[in-house]
């Protein structure tokens, strides 16, 4: 799958940019606060609904009470994709070759795309639930079936979490009664997620271990670890959470809270069997962000049939050079992405070949190289 064309009105300060990519890589040169990560979000935002990182209002350019985006993705069909807010309603609006799309879910899959941000570092060195995020964000890409579970899963908590907070001050027999309604879509549809994650990293830690040898060699063995809370026995998932959930039921009620379940669990990244994020040096963790979103593309590209966007910004600056010229060498591998830099001369390692482009940001508007 490859982006041709993009347009952006009143997309942050992009008031009126039209843009043309290269099936290779796309080198997007300006200074800071040109519109460079601009680009990367628009591009995002075709592609799975959403900013990855900013609510829809945050989007609009100042001065403008509207913005859209649209873009020509070119694959085994060619795909027209537009993207309109308007601030009097405070909606969004999604069309896909003309026709409007009301639900995230019938996008998210359709164009494949994977991030690496400086934000990323949260991945290895935040919470579970980045990592959690990180997980559920590639499996869902990969596999409807899955995001329906993660979409019916969610919505069971807030609804079971609403019951719980209402059962810790009053008990109430009507309640108890639609508590265990909410368990039982709890269990089924925990025990599924549970089940493709588990599925999941027994595969994924393959695509990882490759790409973390194109960038570092034999040196360093990465592996990840799904931590499930209490669960261990793969043959009867089920069964292990329902007794879970029943030996924690007065104390849920009590406090009012979902305590048990798949949105609990944790991912554990190791080198060498040592935990990365209480041991792991800085480089050690940026080095295992950048594998990651490697290993995801791949993954997702075997698994779907559909090559990804791959999408980078600003992440050669936080590399060292050894790292960042092994990181450039593998782009090759990889086809389309696009890739932000403050200057592209200060990065003599980065190579530009015929399928390439260097897009240069500037006031006075856009310059092809």
């Amino acid at each position: 799958m490859i982006l041709s064309l993009m347009e952006l009105r009143n997309f942050r300060k992009h008031i009126n940019t039209n843009l043309r990519f290269s099936e290779g890589l796309n080198y997007i040169v300006g200074g800071n606060g040109i519109g460079k990560t601009t680009v990367l979000e628009a591009i995002y935002l075709m592609c799975s609904t959403k900013s990855f990182y900013a609510k829809d209002f945050e989007m609009l350019n100042f001065n403008a009470s509207e913005f859209e985006v649209k873009g020509l993705f070119k694959g085994i069909t060619t795909d027209k994709v537009r993207v309109y807010y308007r601030s009097a309603d405070l909606k969004k609006y999604y069309f896909l070759n003309d026709k409007i799309i009301t639900r995230s879910s019938d996008v998210i899959g359709k164009f494949p795309v994977v991030t690496l941000t400086p934000d990323d570092h949260s991945i290895t060195q935040g919470a579970p639930s980045d990592r959690r995020r990180f997980v559920d964000s590639v499996i869902s890409q990969a596999s409807k079936t899955y995001l329906n579970f993660l979409i019916d899963y969610n919505k069971t908590l807030k609804h079971r979490a609403v019951v719980l907070t209402k059962l810790s001050e009053r008990i109430i027999p009507s309640l108890l009664d639609e508590l265990d309604a909410w368990t039982e879509n709890l269990i089924n549809n925990g025990t599924e997620i549970i089940l493709h994650r588990k599925n999941f990293i027994k595969r994924f830690n393959e695509y990882l271990k490759q790409s973390y040898f194109k960038i570092m060699g034999n040196d360093e063995l990465p592996e990840i670890r799904y931590q499930t809370i209490g669960i261990e026995d793969e043959e009867n998932i089920k069964g292990r959470l329902t007794d879970l959930i029943t030996q924690n039921r007065e104390n849920e009620i009590r406090r009012g809270a979902n305590l048990i379940g798949p949105h609990r669990d944790d991912f554990i990244f190791e080198i060498n069997g040592i935990n990365l994020k209480t041991f792991g040096s800085q480089g050690q963790n940026k080095t295992f962000q950048t594998v990651l979103r490697f290993a995801e593309f791949f993954y997702l590209k075997d698994i779907t049939g559909n090559t990804p966007i791959f999408l980078l910004d600003d992440v050669f600056g936080e590399l060292d050079a050894f790292r960042a010229s092994k990181v450039s060498e593998y782009l090759k591998e990889v086809g389309q992405a696009f890739i932000t830099l403050t200057d592209f001369a200060n990065f003599k390692y980065l190579s530009k070949t015929e399928t390439d482009l260097v897009i240069k940001l500037q006031d006075g508007g856009t310059v092809y190289v």
